[in-house]
């Protein structure tokens, strides 16, 4: 292996930084309606995007995931204008013609008033939910799915193997729609409208059942199912540990969560957390096998998480502390201000645009 590869290969950042990065992102748009903080957080996505996507197929799926949250917006605005909205308003933009509803159907309403009240409310709504996808979009396009699913514990892998097949599908079913059309153009023939979606769509499902079974036969080739032999009493402690962990976890998230349980809610959490990485560590003994270069967890790594995990802190911390300027009233309707330590709080997520390496300086 030359030094030119094993400089490509270090310089990848762990993709596990990337996907607690954008989670905690999508966690802290979960903590405010405020559009200012919501658009500062695609922003700052979008930027590091932009800044740290490698030049791979699976990574340009991040247009696809914005456009699916302007889809979510609208989708979001069509229903509140149709069926209604159970905000009050005293701002009507149109009325629209209403059809009566039998006894059984009361608190639904086709058609009536629209507000700008009700609207504005949607807008917020679907604004939130939209900021979300965006960040879990940027995940699917920072991060490398199988090198994701290499850095599973090996108690997980068969957990592992499915949930990256499905988080691979999306970033190849896109790019074989533009490989497609790409085609299909170049041929002469539509690729827009009813009939090129149509013709388009076979080939695409037949690639995607090609790509399953390709990826069977491979993992029957290495060895996938084999378990090793454990003695009975690892078994058990095993799903002890793993089943006292989970329990435990659940029994401190509730304590945390409620107002009685703030004294033990930490402790079990934390207790349930350790025995159920301890279940998990033994549980690594029933799927021994070998990783071929496993990604390390460095300085960088840690730094690219640390800023997501502040962002969702600060945010849900402003929340608590400062209500009505991370969530803007809409009865009665006034303009959102931003909030200038929460704006400040969100900007902490481009630091992966400083720290983390770039994928597309020549090694």
């Amino acid at each position: 292996m030359g030094s030119s590869t094993r400089h490509r290969y270090r310089a990848q950042l762990h993709p596990g930084a990337w996907w607690l990065w954008s989670l905690s992102l999508g966690t802290a748009a979960t903590r405010t309606t405020n559009p200012l903080l919501l658009a500062l957080l695609i922003m700052v996505s979008a930027y590091v995007v932009a800044t740290r996507r490698p030049d791979t197929p699976w990574s340009r799926s991040y247009g696809a995931f914005v456009k699916l949250a302007l889809a979510v917006i609208l989708i979001r605005l069509l229903f509140a204008t149709v069926l209604g909205s159970p905000i009050p308003g005293t701002h009507t933009l149109l009325t629209l013609p209403e059809l009566p509803l039998p006894a059984w159907a009361q608190g639904i309403r086709l058609g009536g008033e629209v507000t700008a009240e009700a609207l504005t409310f949607a807008l917020y709504d679907g604004l939130r939910l939209a900021t979300l996808l965006i960040c879990v979009g940027a995940a699917n396009a920072l991060a490398n799915p199988s090198r994701l699913l290499k850095s599973l514990p090996g108690a997980l892998y068969e957990v592992g193997v499915a949930v990256v097949v499905a988080l691979t599908f999306a970033p190849n079913l896109i790019a074989d729609v533009r490989r497609l059309r790409a085609a299909r153009r170049l041929r002469g023939r539509p690729d827009q409208g009813i009939r090129g979606l149509v013709q388009v769509g076979l080939p695409v499902l037949e690639g995607a059942l090609e790509r399953s079974v390709a990826l069977a036969a491979a993992m029957d080739a290495r060895g996938y199912g084999r378990t090793a032999q454990v003695p009975p009493a690892v078994r058990r402690t095993t799903a002890a540990l793993t089943l006292g962990g989970l329990l435990g976890v659940c029994a401190g998230t509730y304590g945390l969560l409620t107002a009685d349980g703030a004294g033990y809610g930490f402790p079990v959490l934390l207790a349930g957390v350790a025995a159920a990485l301890a279940g998990l560590k033994l549980g690594g003994r029933r799927s021994p096998r070998t990783r071929y270069r496993p990604d390390r967890w460095d300085v960088r790594a840690g730094l690219v998480v640390a800023s997501g995990v502040a962002v969702a802190a600060l945010l849900a911390l402003a929340a608590s502390r400062d209500p009505a300027a991370l969530h803007p009233g809409v009865v009665p309707l006034v303009a959102p201000i931003l909030p200038l330590w929460p704006a400040a709080a969100v900007l902490l997520g481009l630091l992966p645009a400083v720290v983390a390496p770039d994928p597309k300086e020549p090694s």
